[in-house]
């Protein structure tokens, strides 16, 4: 088929311009433009999401604005809300609503805001959020001590827990002497004084009753209770450990011969109680010795009626596994210990090179007393 040939007319003539493209009826539906705006919010709304949990990730884990430590006090009961205005009071978090935020949706977020506890908190300089949260959460507060030594009456021991300015409230029920163990316990902030001394007589009960299924057999003493006593008197007669197992050999000794223990300190505590050793004293005078006492075991046959202290690990182990020897006495060899002995006769001659060291040991003290003195012109 030829072409036809345009006239000159048609050939100067512009060709019309093509018209727009047409757009589907698919494009223009709602329905399609609302879905594409939803997956554009959408995907923006995670993209702000995802910064936001990346911005809150970074700031809950990154160094604090602390400068120096703090000690902070969570009181019990004080909730999430009590516990982040405590912290950005003073300064531990920064005091900032965001900062305050973060710190709270971080703590929901590790599902822990059941979990924070009330104590006493020491917070380093820079600590960071996530940090104080771990403390919180595992409790690790501040710990006070409290140190009982080895013999003393609960007279002395109650005084000194009443003494403590971290224990809180009074002591309502006071055990019996011997009824508690010496050592040092350990205590948060707000622990009541009742508390620890019901830790100490659960830490006596609990050791006595170990003690006394390792004790040797044929000892004198018929209960633990009776242990506990001879213990008492051990305690009280040497501060030294390693002579804590002889000196209880002889007491051990003497009772089964049935001879009395004549036992010094036995005489103070049933004169004056759990106040004996509440003040120096040099000695026992021929007066106290004499006076009627039922602990006194110079008197009385066997064990006293009771404790004249609370003993503690050593003494109770030492009167369990004695020494096995065949000593009957013992006396202050000067230096601290004792000097033992099997027979009176030996012990007599003990005796005499003590009063020796004794007089010349006032004598030493008198003059240097005398060399001291001020002269006069």
């Amino acid at each position: 088929m030829g072409i036809k040939p345009k006239s000159p007319r048609e050939a100067l003539q512009p060709e019309p311009a093509p018209g727009p493209p047409q757009r589907s009826r698919h494009v223009r539906n709602p329905l399609v433009i609302l879905i594409n705006m939803v997956i554009s919010l959408s995907v923006f709304g995670l993209a702000a999401v995802g910064g936001a949990l990346y911005f809150g990730k970074q700031k809950f884990e990154e160094p604090g604005p602390l400068s120096e430590e703090a000690t902070i006090v969570i009181s019990s009961g004080a909730g999430l809300s009590g516990i982040t205005d405590r912290l950005a009071g003073q300064g531990v978090i920064a005091n900032s609503i965001v900062d305050e935020w973060i710190f709270n949706l971080g703590i929901r977020f590790y599902k822990n805001a059941t979990r924070l506890k009330a104590g006493e908190y020491a917070f380093a300089p820079g600590v960071s959020m996530e940090e104080v949260m771990r403390d919180l959460v595992e409790g690790n507060a501040v710990t006070h001590s409290v140190t009982i030594p080895e013999g003393w009456t609960t007279a002395q021991i109650i005084d000194r827990v009443r003494a403590h300015p971290i224990l809180v409230g009074d002591i309502q029920d006071i055990p019996a002497e011997g009824a508690l163990l010496p050592e040092t316990y350990t205590f948060a902030r707000g622990t009541s004084r009742q508390e620890v001394i019901e830790q100490m007589a659960a830490a006596q009960d609990k050791l006595l009753a170990e003690v006394w299924e390792r004790r040797v057999e044929d000892l004198p003493v018929n209960s633990p209770e009776e242990l506990v006593v001879l213990a008492s008197i051990v305690e009280k007669e040497t501060a030294l450990a390693d002579e804590r197992p002889r000196v209880a050999g002889v007491f051990v000794n003497r009772l089964n011969k049935g001879m009395r223990l004549q036992s010094d300190p036995t005489i103070l505590y049933g004169l004056y109680g759990g106040e004996a050793w509440s003040q120096d004293r040099s000695g026992i005078t021929r007066s106290e010795l004499d006076a009627e006492n039922n602990y006194n075991t110079y008197q009385i046959d066997g064990l006293p009626p009771g404790p004249i202290g609370n003993p503690g690990r050593a003494a109770m182990e030492a009167v369990a596994n004695p020494s096995r020897t065949q000593d009957l006495f013992f006396v202050a060899d000067g230096t601290g210990g004792h000097v033992f002995a099997e027979t009176y006769e030996q012990h007599q001659a003990n005796v005499r090179k003590w009063r020796e060291i004794e007089r010349k040991r006032r004598q030493a003290e008198r003059e240097q007393s005398s060399d001291a003195a001020p002269t006069s012109n």
